[in-house]
């Protein structure tokens, strides 16, 4: 594989004695390239998938189950991203003399059990049975060894490596933020409503996120969905500092038909309202009694294909939900004047 010079340098002048990826190599060139991976995560795409977005290849991301059958591999690159499972394993082994070439990648130490010394048993654990054990194997099916760092190229030079620079990730274009923040202790039914909800609205929207506040309980129920942020309880003071951090643009006040909620009042309109999002509440609750549903937010009943539908109508038309904002806001403002007007009867202290 064509390689850069082996002074290849950054803006700064700093230069490297060893091996750069030259991305426009001939073995890059339109290439069906297996990517595999534990999970969707920073080491694949801050260095890997720019390598191949660079030619426009066709990248097919696999986690560690899933398996292609052996003949897909044909003229195929196969790249590992820090671990190789054993299925995995069994296969190229199998295809090896199919495949165009056979790569590894790794952004920390993890063929090195000292490396790790400091770290968890449970993780080292881990890089033994998915990485270190794995390091005769490369070398005898011949893989490159791609590494993310000067250090590693430089501890693993007789391989040799080469080194991925980072290309920095963009971010979305158009992000939607999605929230629920009742209280765990008092919330748990609503919480656990809205599971399937959020569900739908995050396969259907890939440009909504959720964020909702809980603690172990709520972050293992809510795990499986993508874009999700649980948040950890937060003490009053700090949660009015944490509204005004984040633009959000969905607030959402699911209240189930029991005893405890029928005494809320209306204050989660505010909150909704003054952190900029449009709230979606149900009826005959005491937020619906001073929103007018299409006008100053949506009220729905509590089905769950409703409010996925109501959610997305949100996320999906800047226009509509603007023109709700902007009428919530006036309404939070007439609702201020309409309690000063009523604070004055509770300072009449005459018997």
């Amino acid at each position: 594989m064509p390689i850069a010079s082996y002074e290849a340098s950054y803006d700064n002048g700093d230069t490297f004695p060893f091996p750069l990826l030259n991305m426009t190599s001939g073995l890059l060139h339109k290439q069906t390239v297996f990517l595999i991976e534990e999970q969707a995560n920073p080491s694949t795409d801050f260095f890997i998938l720019p390598v191949f977005a660079a030619e426009n290849h066709t990248v097919i991301r696999c986690g560690h189950a899933d398996l292609p059958s052996r003949e897909a591999l044909t003229n195929a690159v196969v790249v590992f991203v820090r671990y190789i499972p054993a299925a995995w394993l069994k296969l190229v082994t199998a295809a090896r003399q199919r495949l165009r070439a056979l790569i590894f990648f790794m952004d920390d130490d993890v063929l090195d059990f000292s490396a790790s010394a400091q770290m968890p048993l449970s993780y080292r654990n881990k890089l033994v049975r998915l990485a270190l054990s794995r390091y005769s194997w490369l070398r005898r099916q011949h893989a490159r060894l791609w590494v993310s760092t000067p250090y590693l190229a430089d501890k693993y030079a007789d391989w040799p490596p080469q080194l991925v620079l980072p290309t920095p990730i963009p971010l979305p274009n158009r992000v939607r933020r999605v929230f629920y923040h009742g209280s765990v202790a008092t919330h748990k039914a609503d919480i656990r409503w809205l599971r399937p909800v959020l569900e739908e609205v995050l396969h259907k929207d890939q440009q909504a996120v959720f964020e909702i506040i809980g603690k172990q309980d709520v972050f293992r129920l809510y795990q499986g969905l993508p874009r999700v942020t649980v948040l950890h309880t937060l003490k009053w003071p700090a949660y009015q500092a944490f509204l005004t951090m984040q633009e959000r643009h969905v607030g959402l006040n699911p209240l189930l038909d029991i005893p405890f909620n029928r005494a809320r009042s209306y204050t989660k309109f505010f909150d909704i309202t003054r952190c900029g999002a449009v709230g979606i509440y149900t009826p005959d609750s005491a937020c619906a009694s001073v929103v007018t549903h299409q006008q100053h937010g949506l009220v729905v009943g509590l089905d769950q294909a409703a409010w996925a539908t109501a959610i997305l109508s949100l996320t999906q038309d800047d226009a509509y939900w603007q023109t709700l904002l902007c009428n919530a806001q006036a309404k939070m403002l007439a609702l201020t004047v309409q309690a000063q007007h009523a604070y004055a009867d509770l300072r009449k202290f005459d018997k």
